[in-house]
């Protein structure tokens, strides 16, 4: 049976994700932050294992670490990630130092401690780790019309960095690393206004995981498996 640790579990994209892949009759370890919620506890059964886990505490990744040791994993996708502030308090002059931080260490820091805690999971299974990140991220498709957004598009620049340095570390031990943009998808973080839905997204992501090599490591792929410019 194929297995796979995601985080950020008990609500949009994570959620269909945990959904999708226990449907496909993976085994599914799924953190989450404070509360499991109803949905993800109603997806109960024998392949499922909830965990909790604050991704931007250092404790919560030891412990994590800790419970999946001897795990051999197929998959990791770090799902769990934070917008910030609303595109108005992420404009020129309206920036936070703590709220930056803040973001910073969710999109960006927390990817790389996950993998230091958890590539060794993945080598017997020449596995793969996976980042949702995000086209806004892409410095080269930031043109005039932009809105600023300084607090997520950096933090997502900085973890598709992240990612193109763990593919090159981790290419020795068989261990693929891609940056994923899930599209702008209707969840609580995108908002009813976007364009897909969270099946659409996670229909989409899975495909590309599915068919995705160790050649393919280091790359930002869209959902539709398009490639995206850094």
């Amino acid at each position: 049976m194929k297995q796979l640790l995601i985080t950020g579990a008990n609500r949009g994209i994570g959620l269909e994700f945990t959904q999708q892949y226990l449907s496909n009759g993976w085994r599914v370890y799924a953190t989450y932050r404070n509360n499991p919620g109803t949905d993800l506890e109603a997806l109960a059964c024998d392949q499922l294992t909830l965990l909790p886990l604050d991704v931007a505490e250092d404790d919560g990744i030891l412990a994590l670490q800790q419970t999946l040791s001897g795990i051999d994993l197929d998959l990791i996708i770090n799902n769990a990630g934070a917008f910030g502030p609303t595109a108005t308090d992420q404009a020129l002059g309206t920036v936070s130092r703590k709220i930056w931080l803040d973001v910073l260490n969710i999109n960006t820091v927390a990817p790389l401690m996950l993998a230091q805690a958890l590539h060794k999971n993945l080598v017997s299974k020449r596995g793969t780790f996976a980042v949702l990140s995000s086209r806004l991220g892409s410095i080269a498709e930031n043109g005039a019309d932009n809105n600023g957004l300084y607090i997520y598009r950096s933090s997502k620049s900085a973890v598709n960095q992240v990612v193109k340095c763990l593919s090159i570390d981790l290419k020795a031990q068989g261990i693929t690393v891609v940056a994923l943009h899930p599209g702008w998808v209707r969840t609580d973080m995108g908002g009813p206004s976007a364009s897909i839905d969270t099946q659409t997204s996670v229909n989409g992501l899975r495909h590309v995981l599915g068919s995705i090599s160790l050649e393919d490591s280091g790359r930002f792929i869209n959902y539709d498996g398009n490639a995206i410019a850094w």
